[in-house]
């Protein structure tokens, strides 16, 4: 993940990439007691699973860690917060991204799913959030193009058409190497866009 100036060799997203390998699994945790619950569901799974850990959350988030021993289960997404107005479904620094904007815009009810996991995907969590509002936007630091939105957006059209009330949007980062320079990485990141897409889906 980027945020931190460090340029496209060291703030890439490519969680997309490995979502593709049939057989590994893929988990993005956004908290630290998330972190240590899937961490043990990793070391526990049968199967190769692919553990993401973005580094400006390890700066920039604390909470809660509970000392006992538990997994949380891979393929199970975490609601963060019910809402009536639109669904943000998101996962990584996404879901801070989210709470964020939801703290400064309380005129807004915003619904927030947290992946937690991005193979296998947590459909039920996924329809619940399209049922809550009928207005959805995935969120994700990863480039537009190929990411995990689109193949969640094509999911809840092939699926979940008819609850719908607007075009499923996206808000990602562009599709371009990531920028060393601060001011143009801001540009870059999905946050940036943020606002401009949530009002789009309001106002729709």
């Amino acid at each position: 993940g980027g945020g931190v100036g460090a340029g496209p060799f060291h703030s890439q997203s490519n969680e997309a990439w490995f979502t593709h390998t049939p057989g590994l699994k893929v988990v993005y945790p956004s908290t630290p007691a998330d972190a240590k619950g899937l961490l043990i569901a990793a070391f526990n799974d049968p199967n190769p699973v692919m553990f993401f850990e973005h580094k400006a959350l390890y700066r920039s988030v604390s909470g809660p860690v509970p000392d006992e021993y538990y997994e949380i289960e891979i393929g199970k997404a975490r609601l963060v917060q019910s809402g009536d107005d639109i669904s943000i479904i998101t996962y990584g620094s996404g879901v801070h991204w989210a709470l964020d904007y939801a703290k400064n815009h309380p005129a807004i009810s915003i619904h927030i799913l947290d992946l937690r996991t991005l193979q296998p995907l947590d459909y039920d969590a996924i329809t619940n959030a399209v049922t809550a509002t009928g207005k959805v936007l995935l969120l994700h630091e990863d480039c537009l193009t190929g990411g995990i939105g689109a193949e969640i957006a094509a999911w809840i059209a092939e699926h979940c058409f008819d609850k719908l009330d607007a075009p499923v949007m996206r808000c990602a980062s562009l599709d371009t190497p990531v920028p060393f320079n601060l001011d143009l990485e801001k540009n870059f990141m999905a946050y940036s866009r943020l606002d401009e897409t949530v009002q789009r889906l309001v106002n729709y």
